[in-house]
């Protein structure tokens, strides 16, 4: 029997919110536990478990997992010396292996260590040595660290955004360990930095310019020598020494073909990028366009407190202007807010509370905001997401209605790329004239293609699209768009773990 290691590790964090993600942000798995869940939902491993389940002679060994339930602040110290420890121990105790599949996210930082998912490859080196076979897959919106790719033989990356190929990126990755694993193909990586952060539509695979950079991307790792590819984007929220755009091809014994192909990459992603930037309205200006829509649902995107790229959740901005600007349409929002939340279970289901929501993590960004409100409904906040049936809990939530607006408030973030949080608490978006989407982009039926108007909102937060105001110190530095006038000299560099053949 082949035996295959499988490693999990995944947070992706904006290092501009100002609370430490703890462990309670983290679904905790080892053994056999790690499997039967995973076997659950549609996500990177359950990908990789379906390749190696259907090939005989493979035994997938699980050792560890540690599955954010949301994206959240820069990891606590303890916190991740925690994981560390448990996802090194879970190792060493480990059998030994013919291949490792680790699956991580790339855009994780704690309070000291800035690259985690580097420093787990190379203490894992440590424990199973050099020559044995490490396949690894990340987000799109990773970023891959020299450290990751000098101690993985090859990585793997989404072609998808909004992302909905989890699983089959964890396939692709499966099948190209078992390759590396029979022999025969020997990995050579060439990535490219490209100095720019990027957002907006046209990153939206199926129909924005990003899209020609992927297809490229997948030709070149569907062509004879190709091993993988992608474009990873980086999460402009993780503000660390290495964030920035990076094109990379894997290709066997090639690495004249991985840096030709890397560099056409590379080169047609910075033809396009001054147009990935998202139009953002003020919030005076959205409340004047909402109030202007006579007919259908306008959504007013606030990606600024995207809690799946890492925002704290609990921005009221939107609400606040809509309130102060006489908004008479029927609007539902998501809010955290524990304290909120306390009281309305404190006085059960119809009562009239008064109270305050917003800014109970973030109070320099969001001032309290003062309401009453009547409980229309109150739940423990354990469901499953929409999109691929991840296991979520929100903590105790508390719906709540206060003249024309509904409030899903949550004890805790869970991320918001779907309209699970709003469905599990018998929330229907279609049925308000408002509704307030704090997520970049969700997958296109969720909301785009029936809103009578999607807004995007110029609102603070975190994980605001207006980069310039969020204060990035440790990027390098002139990069697309803090920068203006920021040169491009594409350059390749090669990274192979073993000489050829």
């Amino acid at each position: 029997m082949r035996r295959i290691l499988i490693a999990e590790c995944k947070q992706e964090v904006s290092t501009f919110n100002p609370n430490r993600s703890g462990l309670d942000d983290f679904g905790l798995r080892q053994g056999q536990e790690m499997l039967r869940y995973h076997r659950s939902v549609r996500h990177e491993v359950g990908g990789a478990l379906s390749v190696f389940d259907a090939t005989p002679g493979v035994e997938a060994v699980p050792t560890y997992s540690a599955f954010l339930l949301t994206s959240g602040g820069t990891l606590g110290q303890g916190a991740w010396e925690h994981i560390a420890r448990e996802f090194l121990g879970a190792l060493r105790a480990a059998p030994k292996a013919d291949g490792i599949y680790f699956c991580m996210h790339g855009a994780m930082a704690s309070e000291q260590e800035l690259d985690p998912e580097g420093y787990l490859l190379r203490e894992a080196r440590k424990i199973v040595g050099e020559e044995v076979p490490l396949v690894l897959s990340l987000d799109l919106h990773g970023i891959p660290t020299d450290r990751m790719l000098e101690h993985s033989d090859a990585i793997v990356a989404y072609h998808t955004y909004p992302h909905v190929d989890f699983f089959e990126t964890g396939q692709r990755a499966a099948r190209l360990l078992l390759r590396l694993v029979e022999g025969g193909v020997r990995p050579v990586t060439a990535k490219v930095a490209i100095p720019a952060l990027v957002r907006g539509d046209e990153l939206i695979t199926a129909t924005g310019l990003f899209g020609q950079s992927i297809r490229a991307a997948q030709a070149a790792e569907s062509a004879p020598r190709g091993l993988s590819a992608g474009l990873f984007i980086g999460n402009p929220f993780t503000d660390v020494p290495e964030l920035q755009t990076y094109s990379f091809v894997v290709t066997d014994n090639d690495p004249a073909l991985a840096e030709r192909e890397a560099l056409r990459i590379a080169e047609g992603f910075w033809a396009n990028h001054g147009k990935m930037q998202v139009p953002l309205v003020s919030l005076e200006e959205m409340a004047r366009l909402a109030a202007g829509t006579s007919r259908g649902t306008s959504g007013l995107v606030d990606a600024a407190d995207a809690t799946s790229s890492g925002a704290s959740g609990d921005s009221n901005a939107i609400l606040r202007q809509l309130r102060e600007s006489g908004h008479g349409g029927r609007t539902l929002l998501p809010i955290v807010d524990a304290p909120a939340v306390r009281q309305a279970f404190a006085a059960g289901v119809g009562a009239t509370i008064s109270t305050t929501l917003g800014g109970t993590l973030d109070p320099d960004r969001f001032p309290p905001l003062a309401i009453t409100a009547q409980v229309r409904l109150l739940s423990d906040g354990r469901f499953r997401s929409e999109s691929f049936g991840e296991e979520w809990r929100s903590g105790p939530t508390a719906v709540l209605e206060s003249g024309n607006f509904v409030i899903v408030a949550t004890s805790r973030a869970v991320s918001l790329y779907d309209r699970a949080l709003f469905h599990a608490h018998g929330q229907n978006p279609r049925h308000f004239d408002t509704v307030v989407i704090k997520s970049p982009h969700c997958e296109h039926h969720m909301y785009a293609d029936w809103c009578a108007r999607m807004i995007n909102v110029d609102a603070p937060g975190s994980t605001s699209a207006n980069l310039r105001r969020l204060g990035h110190t440790r990027c390098p530095r002139p990069i697309f768009p803090l920068d203006d006038r920021v040169p491009f000299t594409p350059r390749a560099r090669l990274f192979r773990r073993h000489p050829p053949a």
